[in-house]
């Protein structure tokens, strides 16, 4: 299961932002971990890997920082 690491999250209105970038990009059952700023996702079926730059990019496009 990926993981990617958010700075800058800090509500629900936040894991609910990053959830729904994730989700555009095909990405299922993402869960959001406030605290440590970890994000967990399953890969679509089918599809191969998201890309991380996408990935990326699609939180940063949302006002927050990957950094891992």
């Amino acid at each position: 299961m990926p993981v990617v690491k958010v700075k800058g999250m800090s509500c629900q209105h936040c894991a609910k932002s990053v959830t729904q970038a994730l989700e555009a990009l095909g990405a299922a059952n993402v869960r959001v971990d406030l605290l440590s700023g970890n994000v967990t996702y399953d890969e679509p079926n089918g599809n191969g890997p998201i890309d991380k730059s996408s990935i990326a990019e699609a939180i940063v496009r949302i006002g927050f920082e990957v950094v891992g």
